[in-house]
């Protein structure tokens, strides 16, 4: 089969791979289409400390049920399906109460084993979900990043009651915003990008300028309260530290990013406890791809219209591009040439 192969940081090549084989609880699936995500750009430069290469890359995957292994079953030969990248061990505390983003032993396609970025990939055959009809190939592939979006979005319990900040405009903040917009809240965007912030626009949400006076800005558009919902999508230390001073009183801080290995962030505790802040954490995503796919079917997710589409064949052009400039493309997504 074709494959887009890591062989160390800032070297990917098109090559010939063997066709895996599903084992004993897998599934084999054919390829339809394969999302570009910032881990895929970091397995690229060296900056992802968890994969190993060479590796084939890709956790946003959609494609057709191609044969099962042994003792595997699941959706029917030939029905269009997504897959879910994240795997559990399904014996640690995590994995027992529900929580299998959260695993010990947290397996990932695309990062420890191989990816959606040849013309097949195997997985679980219960991390399967089912394409729903009017959707494309195209369109589904983009269930994972938006099941992030779903799953930011519980974990702050966000309603159509709500006012939030989603801090960041890069794919998973715009994630974010579909998916709040979808439940009604009313949603800000911050970025240091004018062209991201304009992005976030174009998708509903209320541009606020970022850099230096967000803060007077918020308060203003706030009457001095801080916003109901944050939502933190940079991965920057400097803006998960604002949060507490963003936020109102009584308010929701929901962190998505990710800082570096080691790093510390700060809060000041005076704030923290007189403004009763509830802080949580949000890591992939877990049980959310069904609304996820729902969202994206009945069109209420509108991300997909900005996205780039490219024959598999022109992943190594699309990675040096976007290694030269990360803001080249909004989007990027491999469509298989069948």
């Amino acid at each position: 089969m074709r494959a887009a192969i890591f062989d160390a940081p800032f070297s990917i090549r098109m090559a010939e791979a063997p066709k895996p084989e599903p084992q004993a609880g897998e599934v084999l699936v054919r390829v339809k289409a394969a999302g570009l995500c910032a881990g895929d750009l970091y397995i690229y430069t060296g900056k992802n400390p968890y994969v190993s290469y060479p590796r084939i890359g890709c956790h946003e995957i959609s494609g057709v049920v191609e044969t099962y292994g042994p003792g595997s079953s699941g959706p029917a030969i030939g029905t269009r399906v997504v897959v879910d990248p994240f795997i559990g061990c399904g014996h640690c505390y995590p994995c027992r109460v529900g929580k299998r983003n959260c695993c010990a032993n947290l397996s990932i396609v695309g990062v420890h084993r191989e990816g959606g970025f040849a013309d097949f990939v195997t997985a679980p055959a219960g991390n399967l979900n089912v394409v729903p009809d009017g959707l494309t190939d195209f369109g589904a592939a983009f269930a994972e990043p938006v099941a992030i979006g779903v799953q930011g979005c519980r974990r702050g319990m966000v309603s159509a009651q709500d006012t939030m900040l989603v801090l960041g405009a890069g794919p998973i903040g715009l994630a974010i915003v579909e998916v709040a917009r979808a439940h009604g809240a009313k949603v800000y965007a911050t970025d240091l990008s004018a062209e991201r912030l304009s992005t976030a626009a174009d998708l509903g949400a209320i541009p606020i300028a970022g850099g230096a006076g967000l803060l007077e800005r918020v308060l203003e558009l706030t009457n001095g309260e801080g916003m109901p919902v944050v939502m933190e999508a940079t991965g920057a230390a400097p803006a998960m530290e604002q949060t507490i001073d963003l936020v109102a009183a009584g308010g929701r801080v929901v962190i998505l990013g990710l800082v570096r290995k080691g790093q510390g962030i700060t809060f000041p505790g005076l704030d923290f406890t007189r403004k009763e802040v509830t802080i949580l954490g949000s890591r992939a995503s877990v049980d959310c791809f069904p609304e996820a796919l729902e969202l994206l079917a009945c069109g209420k997710i509108r991300y997909p219209k900005i996205a780039s589409s490219f024959a598999l064949g022109e992943a190594p052009g699309v990675f040096r591009k976007l290694a030269d400039n990360p803001m080249a493309l909004h989007k990027a997504v491999f469509v298989s040439e069948d």
